[in-house]
């Protein structure tokens, strides 16, 4: 029941429903006992009130409650900021329906690549599987019942030798230019199979060029590992100027294109990188070798990656 008392020169309201206390102090009795209403009635109501929310509401919460302690943090939360612009993220928790998701997922189809669609039907899952487990809101996930998009297959694009002197070209060779430190990171990556987050946030005090290792202390698996260095990669990495991190590149994505685009190649990624680093030292390594250096707990995982054409397996054989 509420309590209305007395406070200095205010109204204390206490409310006490349910195993639920709160009380507040307001300048007036009046303000007091609105309140102290609002409250039990909230109280007594809540599990109407929480499916009520409308669903851009628990986009939010996930993001400042759940989205900080992932690594894919900023990409999360700039998804969720989309989910909560779009017309689902003003529907009620107990009004979404799978129609909903389904619309939802066609009008993402006509503006971004299945892939990109299937990752963000992740996202939203598992906001809702949060919401049904932990926050109490829904009692059935309703994108379980969605189909996802075929999932797109794998890449297998890799440089070509040519495509390679003209990217060289357009980079430079002047290794203090951010352009000349790109393409140099994407040699470093085809010789190491690292990812190009993990190739930017190197810095010098991972590096044992001694013991011709490099040091990631959190990968995108969420462990550290260490990454050997081939001779061709320690000369790479000793003819860099002396800068940390040790490529100094803060938006190597524009970069990249920039490079692409004047040397106009066509349809090349800098994580084609790892294609062709798999590539080279699976003709090195054996599987557990291979799956060890470049982070892949699961085996199965290189197979996405190992792109050698039958004509250089052919060429294996003699």
């Amino acid at each position: 029941m509420a309590s209305i008392r007395k406070h200095g020169k205010g109204w204390r309201a206490e409310v006490a429903r349910q195993g639920v206390r709160r009380s507040k102090v307001f300048a007036s009795k009046a303000e007091a006992k609105d309140w102290a209403a609002r409250q039990e009635y909230a109280i007594v109501n809540a599990d109407a009130i929480r499916t009520r929310a409308p669903f851009r509401d628990v986009l939010d919460r996930y993001a400042r409650e759940v989205s900080p302690g992932k690594r894919g943090a900023r990409w999360e939360t700039l998804r969720l900021e989309r989910f909560k612009a779009d017309t689902i993220g003003a529907i009620a928790m107990d009004d979404l329906k799978p129609a909903d998701f389904a619309e939802w997922r066609d009008r993402r189809l006509r503006e971004v690549a299945p892939g990109s669609v299937r990752r963000e039907m992740t996202l939203l899952s598992a906001v809702l599987n949060v919401a049904r487990k932990e926050w109490g809101m829904i009692s059935v996930n309703p994108l379980s019942d969605v189909r996802r998009p075929s999932e797109p297959p794998p890449r297998d694009r890799r440089p070509t030798s040519e495509e390679m002197e003209r990217l060289q070209i357009s980079a430079g060779t002047d290794l203090t230019t951010a352009t000349g430190r790109t393409f140099h990171a994407f040699l470093f990556s085809i010789e190491t199979g690292m990812r190009a987050g993990e190739v930017t946030a190197m810095r010098w005090r991972d590096v044992d060029l001694a013991r011709r290792i490099v040091r990631l202390p959190m990968t995108k698996n969420g462990t550290s590992r260490e990454v050997p260095l081939s001779a061709e990669a320690v000369r790479l990495l000793e003819a860099l100027p002396k800068m940390d991190p040790v490529f100094n590149i803060a938006n190597l994505d524009p970069l990249w294109r920039k490079i692409r685009s004047r040397a106009k190649v066509e349809g090349l990624n800098y994580h084609d990188s790892r294609h062709e680093a798999i590539t080279r030292l699976a003709r090195k390594l054996d599987v557990l070798a291979l799956a060890r250096m470049v982070g892949h707990k699961n085996i199965s995982q290189l197979q996405s990656y190992y792109n050698e054409t039958a004509e250089e397996l052919a060429r294996r054989l003699d």
